[in-house]
């Protein structure tokens, strides 16, 4: 009797220990999840605080006097003339009509040094499409220089440095007080491509050159890597020279992508002598990067379509060739899609092959088409990021949402199109 009950209470202990144990365990899973989803507060929340300022721009609204003394332009439609106006002098004469008090030289630098560089530009292309505006005072809506966007967005902030000395500063306010500078939807973001000068940078250029890189990456790794699988999971021999090329691909997978930026810049630039930073190499470079995660994907979606599909197929007379396009590849292709989607997700987000490449260069100009000097996303914010302008890291900060934006969606895509056509046994 005592023997059976120390023989119970033997397993009561173990049980105990046993029930301490699984719940230790919960807690570590729980602890981590946690953890994991903290970091992923913090992180967002980060890109997020320093980023939604990208998405705003500040302006000054100026009635400028087109006046041809004050620019040296007697004739607006003489291209010699307009290559030497001063387009700077009506835009310092406005700003002095807010504050007369500034006359010195000194001063009128300051005064100078709130409008944007480019704004001059502005004046010069109005003339030449309107020479009859010469000698009127018309209305300009200018981009504030980025010292000033960053004072009026961040003043308040202490991890942005103000840049501007007093004199601007009060300057500055005031013309936010009579709302001669604004902020709002900073649409300039998305319409043009990189620029030297932060509140004239866009992410345009960066976003066509993105889509034209994976239209390449995929017309090329998709039909090479379904074929790859097909005819490695359907029609090759057992052998060793298939074991060797299984092997092979699933090392591919696990190499490093700078690797592939090597041999795209020794094959495709080095050895067929195909131009740099266009978005034909940038594709192609991701395209082998890209096709053994393709064919892995398609094999195990090719594997996944039960062995009776094909039995019954052949069972009613129909060759090999009919079984796998008629009856294997339409059940497969959901897990084939999914697969080549998350490559294409990752292939966006890369960046390393394509410094290799050249898509690093500074380019202005929105690329249209395939053989046109780009950038991608990712090498766009790159750039933002290494850039010494305080205005630029809100600027890649903005760019991170978007790239993120780009990779959610195909993520999400990619489990739509899952659960929309997979088909349970």
């Amino acid at each position: 009797m005592n023997d059976q009950r120390s023989q119970a209470e033997l397993v009561r202990r173990s049980l105990k220990r046993r029930y301490r144990k699984e719940r230790r365990f919960r807690l570590y899973g729980m602890a981590a999840i946690a953890v994991a989803l903290c970091s992923l507060v913090i992180l967002f929340a980060d890109i997020i605080g320093k980023g939604y300022t990208g998405f705003v721009k500040t302006t000054i609204t100026l009635e400028v006097p087109l006046e041809s003394g004050l620019m040296y332009l007697e004739d607006a439609t003489d291209p010699d003339q307009l290559s030497m106006a001063d387009f700077q002098a009506p835009i310092i004469r406005a700003l002095q009509s807010y504050f007369p008090e500034a006359t010195s030289r000194q001063q009128v630098r300051e005064l100078s040094r709130l409008v944007g560089s480019y704004a001059s530009n502005r004046i010069r292309d109005r003339l030449k499409a309107h020479p009859e505006l010469l000698g009127t005072h018309q209305t300009f809506e200018f981009l504030v220089h980025d010292t000033v966007s960053v004072y009026v967005k961040h003043a308040d902030n202490p991890a942005y440095s103000i840049r501007l000395s007093e004199q601007q500063q009060r300057w500055v306010d005031e013309l936010v007080r009579q709302g001669v500078i604004q902020t709002s939807f900073n649409d300039v973001f998305f319409r043009r491509g990189d620029s030297r000068e932060p509140s004239n940078a866009g992410i345009l250029g960066a976003i066509v050159g993105s889509l034209l890189t994976m239209v390449v990456t995929l017309a090329i790794a998709f039909p090479v890597g379904v074929a790859a699988a097909v005819y490695l999971e359907e029609f090759a021999p057992r052998n060793r020279m298939t074991d060797f090329i299984e092997v092979n691909i699933n090392n591919l997978a696990a190499v490093p992508s700078i690797i592939f930026g090597l041999l795209g810049l020794a094959v495709f630039i080095g050895f067929f002598g195909m131009p740099r930073s266009v978005p034909v190499v940038g594709g192609l470079v991701l395209a082998l990067m890209t096709l053994p995660t393709i064919i892995i994907s398609s094999r195990a979606a090719i594997k996944s379509v039960p062995p009776s599909i094909r039995e019954a197929a052949e069972g009613i007379g129909a060759s090999k060739m009919q079984v796998v396009l008629h009856h294997v590849l339409p059940l497969a292709m959901p897990g084939m899609l999914t697969g080549s989607i998350i490559g294409m997700a990752q292939a966006l987000g890369e960046t390393a092959p394509l410094l290799l490449i050249g898509m690093v260069a500074f380019i202005v100009d929105v690329p249209d088409g395939f053989f046109s000097a780009a950038t991608v996303l990712p090498v766009q914010i790159y750039l933002w990021a290494s850039s010494a302008e305080q205005g630029f890291v809100e600027l890649a900060s903005a760019g991170i949402m978007i790239l993120l934006a780009f990779m959610i969606t195909m993520n999400a895509l990619a489990i739509w199109l899952r659960k929309r056509l997979e088909r349970r046994w």
